[in-house]
């Protein structure tokens, strides 16, 4: 008989917004194991391999003088910890559910939610995971010092906003060209193992050289990255700007795109894919 009427204010629809990205977030963390513990334990593992396996060819090779001059580790955790971050997120994003997905019939959830919480759930595992590697060569191996601690961190963050913005392009072509999407995608990954720049310094390498790598966002982003966490290391050839403005054009291309995309989906299209 009595009904108390609740108005939906800007601030509680923010509220409901924010609560339902949190739970898929939760949700995609939870995506990779039923336990938490060992997904990330899997995820801290592919780090420690590649640590491992690149330091094995640089000590082999005899390539460890062509590093920054500081602690060997740190060289090469820099590298891969803004590689794995900007990869895994242009692969959440891709993997993230679609307008004919069957969580997009109930009504809070939509497409935005779902791709933020993807990337929210990447960026979440990675941080957490270089945390705790970081922790544990600083206990185990020898102290970890960054020059500056503040600027590092805004290099992962921009690598990583930089893997959704490649993420979005190709999540904006899937489903016109979902062969031409994944295929492409697996390139842009497997490219990425050399032109991240992750086993070298833009300093050091040749002008010649260095057209065929200062396209890549990543690039950029890894170079700066060091020049913040070590004092002897001043990048000249790479820059904050590129990165970012190239992610942002990228999110803009995407988002118009997945808006496209998502005007003219059709139940067909998850039928058959």
């Amino acid at each position: 008989m009595f009904k108390t009427e609740e108005r939906n204010t800007h601030f509680r629809s923010a509220i409901g917004l924010a609560e339902l990205i949190y739970v898929s977030t939760v949700r995609h963390v939870r995506k990779s194991h039923r336990n938490a513990v060992i997904g990330l334990a899997m995820n801290m593992m592919t780090t420690i391999i590649m640590v491992a396996a690149f330091y094995l060819m640089f000590s082999v090779l005899g390539l460890r003088g062509s590093a920054i001059r500081g602690d060997f580790i740190l060289y090469l955790l820099s590298g891969i910890f803004l590689f794995l971050t900007h990869t895994k997120a242009v692969g959440a994003i891709m993997g993230s559910e679609g307008p004919t997905s069957a969580m997009m019939k109930h009504a809070p959830m939509n497409t935005a939610i779902a791709i933020t919480s993807s990337a929210l759930s990447s960026l979440y595992i990675q941080t957490l995971s270089a945390v705790l590697i970081l922790f544990l060569v600083h206990v185990a191996w020898r102290p970890v010092e960054f020059f500056d601690p503040i600027g590092t961190i805004g290099m992962f963050l921009l690598s990583w906003f930089s893997g959704v913005a490649v993420g979005m392009v190709f999540l904006a072509i899937k489903p016109w060209f979902p062969g031409f999407a994944s295929i492409a995608s697996t390139v842009y990954s497997r490219a990425n193992m050399v032109a991240s720049g992750k086993m070298f310094v833009a300093n050091s390498m040749p002008s010649s050289m260095l057209a065929f790598f200062d396209w890549n966002p990543l690039f950029h982003c890894i170079d700066q990255a060091r020049g913040y966490a070590f004092i002897n290391y001043n990048p000249h050839f790479s820059s904050i700007s590129y990165p970012l403005i190239v992610s942002v054009t990228l999110i803009m291309l995407g988002l118009m795109g997945e808006f496209k995309a998502r005007r003219h989906a059709s139940i067909s299209w998850s039928a058959g894919r």
